[in-house]
């Protein structure tokens, strides 16, 4: 929650600085799963900005990830990282 309202994942992603970085990861995730690893990294900072772990929480849970079709250990640290800084908020949304 922000504010007292629930954060709406649809209003979130359309962030254009998102939009960028999640254009920039489409069709690398095969052949170049260490590049896609640094933009997320770098999108994120010192992983302080809740909305960024939210957005970032919910591309790494999505579809690909989920079925297994994109995974590695890298990807699996960097969801555990995002996990343990998102716990740092009192959000409960």
């Amino acid at each position: 929650m922000e504010n007292g309202k629930k954060i709406d994942m649809k209003e979130l992603v359309k962030d254009q600085e998102w939009q960028k970085i999640r254009s920039s990861l489409l069709h690398r995730w095969m052949n170049n799963r260490d590049y896609c690893i640094k933009k997320l990294r770098y999108y994120l900072g010192d992983m302080k900005d809740y909305k960024k772990l939210k957005i970032v929480m919910n591309y790494l849970t999505g579809t690909g990830f989920r079925t297994g079709k994109i995974q590695g250990p890298e990807i699996q640290k960097l969801r555990n990282e995002v996990s343990i800084a998102l716990r740092k908020f009192n959000y409960e949304d």
